[in-house]
């Protein structure tokens, strides 16, 4: 019979479902699937990153652009703690992300072995699926079931815990296969049934101010296309989340923007307000994009439903119509029952389309005054107004959920299909964009990548710019410099009376440790200096950083409900 090692068969597991990239940090109890990585010829790469977190960060990022499973790892003890923060968000987010831990050996168990803890239950309740291989007989199974679960129904992480002894063990050679459609997300899409797409057609067209609310589920799926078809048909307006921005694109006529206490604008949240009623598409309704479940107003507003994951639906508004089922198949199947409805007529978009051209103009005049200012420190609207003009229609940005997120939810716009705004919502963990943004170019390495972040965000992760200039790629890093941690200082200003407590640290000079590190840098703290900095770095052919000192949060007019309130 021939065999392999386990850590043998794992390689050729992944390669089956087409992995390209493994970002992950080397460690005592991975040493025998590192060789196997060395020793085999599969076509993928691994990235050596400086934290496990990052791994996680970077595999979640490039999942998001790519579609395919992103893939991290890291050893046992310490690594598997620290690679948690990126599974638990991917999870949250519906992104297909597989941790891979190795382990102590099976027989190690019980017996006080260094880096002993428990991985299963550790990862349990922060993951879709969870296994730790205790044969090798079991591995290729295993392995097979994890991208099963990963892709499938509501995507989301996946862990898989390896034993020391386990990547030595034996496994039979014909039992390695896989299924390459699993190694996508969704893999196999489900549409909602027929009796609630019509009843949702008929709602939709009894209404007389429909909107489009869109989740991440859009964005996953694919769907914008089929978003945007409805919306026109309809004469429907379409907002986002921030984790739908790019379910339709921002020069459309129905595009209203972000709306929720994040990114949203009184004028956005007038809109919403104004709906008889509200399509949910892929969109949990949580506390951000409904202002804590005040807009829509609960009970006031109609609401259709449509989730490929039946626990969300109705678990924050009473729904009238529940569609379970991937975005794109069932706004297709919905776009049909409509057409079948309305023949070769459409419905008029007039009032829907003014509604929006007001209150984006409203937005972007106050907007574009903040971002004329010469004001020093530099106002956070006018680096997002630069970057506007300066960057490709097809570039990545990687948004930190602190300081750049409001900014560049309300204000960066998503014109060309092939543009991304991501930013970690479902956790909001600090150090999420200079990690990131590495996944972004290994998934897109002829666009544009750049990762946005306040200064408390860039000391999670700052080790990591030695991974960019190792590898050479041309990201660019922009730093917000305030000194603070300017979210919650914001907090303590506009909700405890200014009482600032252990918000605030010393400036560095970021420009500075990024040339310790061999990053091409820049220093901006006039106005005048700031595009011909931007201009340079993301013309530059290798890693740049730009540090701007920029307003704090809490004395500036960031898009943020309850600072504004």
């Amino acid at each position: 019979m021939n065999r392999l090692s386990g850590a043998e068969a794992l390689v050729r597991m992944l390669q089956l479902h087409g992995v390209e990239v493994i970002f992950g940090l080397c460690g005592d109890t991975s040493l025998p699937f590192y060789d196997a990585l060395h020793r085999l010829d599969h076509g993928m790469r691994h990235v050596l990153t400086r934290d496990e977190r990052s791994a996680a960060y970077m595999a979640d990022v490039y999942a998001r652009v790519t579609g395919k499973v992103g893939v991290c790892e890291g050893p046992s003890g310490g690594g598997a703690t620290y690679i948690l923060p990126g599974v638990v968000e991917a999870n949250e987010s519906s992104v297909a992300l597989l941790a891979i831990t190795t382990d102590i050996g099976v027989g190690a168990r019980g017996r006080y072995a260094l880096t002993e803890l428990d991985q299963e239950a550790l990862f349990r309740p922060l993951t879709k699926w969870n296994r730790v291989i205790d044969t090798g007989a079991s591995l290729p199974r295993t392995v097979r079931a994890a991208f099963r679960q990963m892709t499938t129904g509501r995507p989301g992480a996946a862990h898989l815990g390896l034993p020391f002894d386990v990547q030595k063990a034996p496994v039979d050679a014909d039992d390695i296969w896989g299924d390459e459609q699993f190694g996508h997300f969704p893999a196999i899409r489900t549409a909602a049934d027929r009796a609630a797409i019509e009843a949702a057609a008929e709602a939709l067209l009894d209404a007389k101010r429909p909107l489009i609310l869109c989740g991440g589920g859009p964005v996953i799926s694919g769907a914008r296309a089929d978003v945007t078809a409805l919306a026109e048909r309809l004469g429907a307006v379409v907002a986002t989340t921030i984790s739908g921005q790019g379910a339709i694109l921002d020069d459309n006529p129905y595009a209203l923007g972000v709306v929720g206490s994040n990114g949203g604008s009184d004028e956005t949240r007038a809109v919403l307000d104004e709906a008889d009623l509200v399509v949910l598409v892929g969109c949990r309704a949580g506390s951000v994009t409904t202002e804590r479940w005040r807009h829509p107003a609960s009970g006031k507003q109609r609401i259709v439903h449509i989730d490929a994951d039946p626990a969300v639906i109705g678990a924050n508004y009473p729904t009238e119509v529940a569609l379970i089922g991937d975005a794109r198949l069932t706004l297709d199947a919905l776009m049909q029952a409509v057409d079948q409805r309305l023949g070769s007529g459409t419905r008029k978009g007039e009032e829907a389309r003014t509604a929006v051209a007001r209150a984006k103009q409203a937005k972007f005049e106050r907007f574009r005054a903040l971002a004329a200012s010469d004001d020093t420190p530099i106002r956070p609207e006018r680096v997002v107004h630069t970057l506007n003009e300066l960057l490709p229609g097809d570039a990545i940005v990687v948004a930190d959920p602190g300081t750049p997120c409001p900014y560049f939810s309300a204000y960066y716009e998503l014109t060309d299909p092939r543009g991304r705004l991501i930013s970690n919502r479902a956790h909001g963990a600090l150090g999420y964009s200079l990690p990131g943004v590495l996944g972004a170019y290994y998934a897109r390495p002829d666009t544009k990548c750049v990762a946005v972040m306040g200064d408390g965000s860039f000391g999670f992760n700052a080790g990591e710019m030695e991974t960019l200039v190792r590898i050479g790629a041309p990201v660019t890093l922009i730093v917000f410099s305030n000194s603070a941690f300017g979210w919650i200082k914001a907090g303590q200003h506009s909700g405890f009376a200014e009482r600032y407590f252990s918000v605030d640290f010393n400036r560095t000079d970021h420009a500075r440790v990024a040339e310790a590190f061999g990053v091409k840098a820049w220093r901006v703290e006039r106005p005048d200096a700031l595009r011909p900095a931007l201009a340079a770095a993301l013309e530059h052919g290798g890693p740049t950083l730009v540090d701007i000192a920029t307003q704090p949060l809490h004395e500036a007019a960031a898009p943020v409900t309850e600072w504004i309130a």
